[in-house]
Order: C-alpha cells, then structure tokens, then sequence
C-alpha cells in the first residue's frame, strides 16, 4: 500500500484542526482569524500533545500563495475611484496614523534595544489595524451600519493600500541594510512610476480582453482566467523587483474596474478562504510558547502602546481630519489592534533574513490580545467621551469641535489650480506610458532588429527603423501631453480673464513641448551620434509634426475614449441597473443622518408584507428611500410595496434608529426547524379494504388532508400513469390511491384504515 505524500498529511491536520477549532470561535463570537491561529499552534512543532506537521517549507509555500491571494481579493474590493471620491479627510486621517504609531513602534524596540531593523518593521507592523477584526466587531455589535463605522472603514482600506507600499519600501530598505532618506525616496518613485503603468495599462488591455471573451465565459473559464491573470502579474512583479503579493493586489485593483468585478469577487472568495486558512495556520506555527515566556514584558507594553497609541493619536488625527470629538473618539478607539498585514509584514522581515526570529510570534501574541480587547475598545469610546466631557470645560469642547468641523471638504478650487493640477497628472501619465514603451522597445524590439539585421553597416538600418517604430507608438501621447487641457473650460476662463494670464497659459504649453522634445532627444542620443543641436532641431520638428497630424490626433482621441470607457464600465452597468446610489446621500453625510443598505434576510417574517403593514417609519423612525431587488431599482415606494426576501432596502436615518431596524431586520425571522431530516416527505400506496372508514365517502370528507396532513395525488386504475381523482368521487373497497406525507403521518393514516 503507497504512502500518502507528507504534505497531504500536514493539510489533513491544519485542516481538520482549523475546522474544530473555528466552529469552537464561531460559538464563542470571536473572530475566525484568531481560530486559524490557534490551530496553527495546536499542530506546530512547539506543541508536544498534538499530531504536528512535518513539511512546514511546503506549508509556508502554500501560506505566500493565501497571501498572494488575500491581496488579490483586496484589490477587487479596492477601487482608486474610490479612494479620489473620499476626499482628504480619509488621507489626513491615515497618514497620521501611521506615521504616529511607526514611530512609538521604532521607539518601543529601541527601548528594548532591539536591532534597528526589528524597530523599522515593528514600526510598519504596529501601524496597521486589522480590516477583517474591525469588520467582525461592528457586525458582532451591530455597529456596522452607523456612521463612524464607516469613516473607519475608509481609514482602513487606505492603510491596507499603503501596507502594499510600506511592503515595497520595507524589501527595498532590506535589501540595502542601511535605510536612508534617498532610497526611501527612490523606492517611492519606482513604486508610483509602475503602479500608474500598470493601472493605464491594465485598464486599457483587461477590459477589453475580456469584453471579447464574454460571450464564451462561464464560471469555471472566469475564475481559471482571473487566477491566471493575478499570477501573471505576480511573477511580472518579481521580475521587477516588487513582492508578488503587490503583483497580486495591482492585478485585482484593475479588474475591480470592469463590469466582471462583483462576480470575480465571489467566484474567488473560496480560494481565498482556503489559502488564507492556511496562511493564518502557519501563522499560528510559529508561536512558540518559551517565546512567549521570555519576551512577555515587550508583549505587554507592545499591548498598552496599541491600545494608548491609537486611542490618543487615532483621535486626533480623525479631529484633524473634520471629526468631532466624540465621533473621533469612537473612530481612535476602534482601531486599537493590528491583524493581518502586521503578519504578512512580519513574513515579510522572515523571509528577507532581516529581523529576529522572536518577533515574529511576539507580534502575533500581541495580536491575539487586542483582538480579545477590540469589542471592549470600541465599547469603552462613548464612557471615555463622556468622562471627559464632564471633566473639560464645555466651552473648550465646542472649541475643539468648532476647529475640528470648521474645514468643510467642499471648499472650492481655484481655476489656476484645477489646471494645473489636471495638467500635471496627464503630463505625468503620458511621460510614464512614453516612457514605458521607449523602454520596451529598446530592450526587446532593438536587439531583435541587430540581429535581423546583423553587421555595423546594417545595424544603423535597425536603428532607424527601432527609432521610428518607437516615435510611431509614443506620437499619440506626446500629442495628448502638449494638447489636453489647452482647450478646457479653466483654460477659457482663464485666457479670457486678464491679459496678466496669458503668458502663463501659453508657458505651460512650452513646458509640455519642451519634455515631448526631450523624449525625442533621448532616443535619438540613444540610437545615433549626431550632435546636440541637430537632435533637438530633429525633436522639435517631429513634435511639430505630431501635433499638426489629423492620424495622431485620432489615435489618441480614440485611446483616450478607450480608457474612458473602461475605467467608467462599472459605473455605467451599475446606472442601467440601477445599482447606483442616490445622488443626494453625499449631502446628508455632514450631519447625524445617513444612508444605509440592508439585504432582507431569506427567512425574514417581513417578507409578503407592506411597507404601511410593517410601519417601519413609526416602529424604527427610518425611512426606505430605495429597495433594489435583482436589476430592478425602485425609488421612493409607497406602501403598497410588498417585501420580499432578497430584496435591498436603503434606508435613511441616525445612527441610533439605523441601529434600531438593524437589529429588527436580522432578528425578526423565522426560526430554524431542527427536525428537519424527520419531516421528509414519503409516497406511500394505500389499498382501500371492507373495514376501511374512507369507504364511501369522498376526498373531503375522508379527512385525509384535514385530520392526517396527507395529500392524494392519484388513483391507479391499470393505466401508464395515475389517473387524478374526483373531489365527488366516493371511495370504494378495492381502490389503489397513492398518498404523500411525512413518515408520523402516514403511519397515523394507515394505522387506521
């Protein structure tokens, strides 16, 4: 008999422990993250009492593949729209934050003389609160429909996208052992120069892949290409010097764009269940308990500096973002633990051979414990604001309040710097995609022309043709740098404004004229060894020609109409079906009423009811401004509306009467049968003999339905199939009927027959 391979016998524990272990924190209410951590611990080699794992290199392989897969389902819930849409609240918010709780992490490891790159990455670690605990906690305390949790939430999808950066900057200050301020900066620069490429990139090449490939996709073929897709990028990313993991997560940010976006999300959900699992198991192997034991001091004031830190510095920067103090306090003490980016930051430092082994399990302990204290934190903020209510005077509450909310996000932008600002981002779009294709045709379509072509004389010939290949292929971006925005509204206004403005204007079109020539310059440099002079006469004449061309033009008025297309695809699906939000929510977002979405529950006991039957507006004090039920958006309904289960209710009220039909609506259902496997039906075949009482009598009267709750479907009668009975007819000795019914009543019925 052939033995099972050790890697099959290492999943079979971490799974089966994973599975004990997570229905035992399901019960317990307690978030499943932990549950894979304990298991973790349970089959690890520190663990003498237990079956433990023997391969744990191939483990930890499976758990970077859960890594590379959970930062893929992050990017297909991440939407750079978003993050544009959100303002500069969030922004502040998150940078302060993290900069705050960075630099108490670098001093705490300092105070334990810790090596300075232990410092760096706790720092890192220490700044990043857990998405997946906070999100369990509001919907564990039914929090997660009010308002601050929802300025939470954006806080949080931005420190997961700077994770991704920290993590990039992290393996680039490792790699050089020495961390300074310019190779912090350059790593920055590298970052954003290929995160911009590969999101144009990316929106101009998925969407359209796989608009040509609807028509043949199912759900097995769209869940193989979109796996695909993320390891493609992911090896992409290794090949130029970022982690698979920010492969991973640039892959699904682009596809989170199309229309396919909802569906991928759901199709992969599973297999981001499966290898995350094992991720947070092998995370759980790694705690050792004598670990633990030695470094339980740090573990302690690691805890406190949590819990304090964030408490404190969360509040103030949720102030300095426009909150008031009260909602900045229950925002701040939310937020006091850190998850799973402070473990993958963590493998991260492992993995490099740059941090000590101690830290690892250290993290995860600390971990552990304010996930434990998290319900209690988020609790504890509304007793905090109160004390301190009472203990300040109240005119420097409202003074701290009145700073706080006295910078509106709808403040309004000058001219000069709309035009500016939009001139700058396209001229810095179109320079990286030049920059790019320069690039890449240098590296792959040069040497490929050397060698078609080989031999001095004919490698000039290569030359030429790579240069105006390349020229060819950028000309549509050089065109929409020098040009986009020379004939906007702001531009209009501006020229038409003063006299004063117009050598401004006509400066930035020089600017842009002068960068296109240095692209030309460059290629030229490269490829020839003609002098300055003339490589700048050649640079402005093709630039000159480029901009009086009709084809060019075209090219990019049509790509630039692509892309448009594809990054709004979603957005236009979601208006046709009606999926989009009422334009007037952003307006009530100032005050204390908002809002929010509620999926009617498939058992709900409102379902088959009206709204003036429910009373939802004297019962909760909300009002249903929409309900949504598949691609069918109804708004404002009356009420004569009928509910059904599936259905979307938006709903518009306060924080406290939100919460009020959240509770309703998730509790006022119909309850479980748990005598489910004895209620199943059974046909069965009754012979009608002398002594049977159904004789003479017809089918209402026999009180088969009535007294037994059974169901005549037939009578047989010799024939292929059962012939249907007449409610009149009376039943004769000898009749063949077919009865359904539970088992209990079958045997009542026929016990007296």
């Amino acid at each position: 008999m052939s033995e099972i391979p050790a890697l099959i016998n290492d999943l079979a524990y971490i799974l089966m422990s994973a599975g004990i272990v997570t229905l035992i924190f399901k019960k317990l209410k307690q978030p499943l993250v932990l549950g894979y951590i304990v298991a973790g611990f349970l089959v690890s080699p520190h663990m003498p009492y237990t079956a433990s794992v023997v391969d744990t290199e191939n483990v930890h392989l499976w758990a970077d593949i859960g890594v590379m897969f959970l930062l893929f389902s992050l990017g297909l819930d991440f939407s750079f729209k978003k993050i544009l849409k959100m303002g500069a609240s969030p922004i502040i918010s998150t940078i302060t934050i993290i900069f705050c709780m960075s630099m108490l992490g670098f001093m705490v490891g300092q105070a334990f003389h810790w090596t300075k790159m232990d410092c760096i990455f706790l720092g890192g670690m220490l700044a990043m609160s857990s998405t997946t605990i906070i999100y369990k906690a509001f919907d564990d305390l039914g929090l997660r429909q009010q308002q601050f949790a929802g300025l939470v939430m954006s806080v949080l999808i931005l420190e997961d996208i700077l994770a991704i950066v920290m993590m990039v900057m992290l393996s680039a200050i490792a790699s050089g052992n020495d961390p300074d301020g310019g190779q912090m900066l350059g790593s920055v620069v590298k970052i954003g120069f290929f995160l911009v490429l590969w999101l144009v990139v990316g929106i101009f090449a998925i969407p359209e892949f796989l608009r040509r490939i609807r028509r043949l996709v199912n759900n097995e073929v769209l869940l193989i290409v979109s796996l695909g897709l993320c390891c493609a990028m992911a090896v992409f990313s290794t090949k130029v010097g970022f982690s698979s993991a920010f492969g991973a997560f640039i892959m699904g940010s682009i596809l989170a764009e199309t229309i396919e976006a909802e569906h991928i999300e759901k199709l992969v959900e599973p297999v981001k269940n499966l290898f995350g699992a094992i991720f947070f198991v092998s995370v759980g192997m790694l705690v050792d308990p004598q670990i633990l034991i030695d470094y339980a001091l740090p573990i302690l004031m690691l805890v406190l500096t949590i819990l304090i830190g964030q408490a404190i510095f969360g509040s103030v920067a949720f102030m300095l973002a426009g909150e008031s103090l009260r909602s900045a306090m229950r925002c701040g003490f939310s937020m006091a633990q850190i998850g799973e980016f402070s473990f993958i930051i963590a493998s991260l430092g492992l993995s490099l051979g740059v941090i000590s082994d101690f830290l690892y399990p250290v993290v995860v302990a600390v971990s552990v414990i304010t996930t434990f204290l998290t319900p209690y934190m988020i609790r504890l903020a509304t007793p905090a604001y109160n004390a301190i209510e009472h203990r300040l005077p109240s005119r420097f509450i409202k003074l701290l309040n009145h700073l706080s909310m006295s910078h509106p996000e709808t403040t309004e932008k000058s001219t000069w710097k709309q035009l500016l600002t939009q001139m700058a981002v396209n001229t810095l779009i179109y320079s990286i995609l030049t920059a790019a294709t320069i690039a890449v045709m240098f590296t792959f379509a040069l040497p490929f022309f050397h060698e078609l072509l080989p031999g001095e004389n004919l490698h000039i010939w290569g030359n030429i043709i790579t240069g105006l290949l390349t020229v060819l292929l950028i000309s549509p971006f050089l065109r929409a740098m020098i040009m986009k925005k020379n004939r906007s509204e702001e531009w209009k206004a501006l020229w038409a404004e003063s006299n004063r403005n117009r050598l401004p204007l006509l400066f930035t079109i020089l600017v842009r004229v002068m960068i296109a020539v240095g692209f030309i310059f460059f290629i030229c440099h490269h490829l020839s060894h003609l002098t300055n002079a003339i490589m700048i006469t050649i640079g402005l004449l093709i630039v000159a020609l480029i901009v009086v061309s009709r084809g060019v033009k075209q090219r990019s008025i049509k790509l630039e109409r692509l892309f448009m297309l594809n990054l709004r695809s979603r957005d236009i699906e979601a208006q046709v079906h009606g999926k989009k939000r009422p334009l007037y929510e952003g307006r009530l977002l100032d005050r204390d009423i908002h809002i929010a979405d509620f999926d009617v529950p498939m058992n709900s006991q409102w379902m088959g009811s009206t709204l003036k039957q429910l009373n939802l507006g004297r019962k909760y004090g909300v009002h249903v401004s929409s309900i949504l039920r598949a691609n069918f958006r109804l708004n404002i309904p009356d009420g004569d509306y009928v509910i059904f289960p599936g259905d979307k209710l938006q709903v518009i009220g306060s924080d406290e009467q939100v919460s009020k039909f959240s509770n309703a609506i998730s509790t006022e259902v119909i309850g479980e049968d748990f005598d489910l496997e004895n209620r199943e039906m059974k046909l069965r075949q009754l012979i009608i003999g002398e002594d049977s009482p159904f004789v003479g009598k017809n089918l209402k009267d026999s009180g088969i339905r009535n007294l037994y709750s059974c169901m005549v479907i037939g009578l047989e009668e010799g024939k292929q199939n059962l012939s249907p009975i007449n409610p009149n007819r009376l039943f004769e000795v000898g009749d063949i009927i077919w009865i359904v019914g539970e088992q209990e009543s079958l045997d009542a019925l026929f016990g007296n027959n």
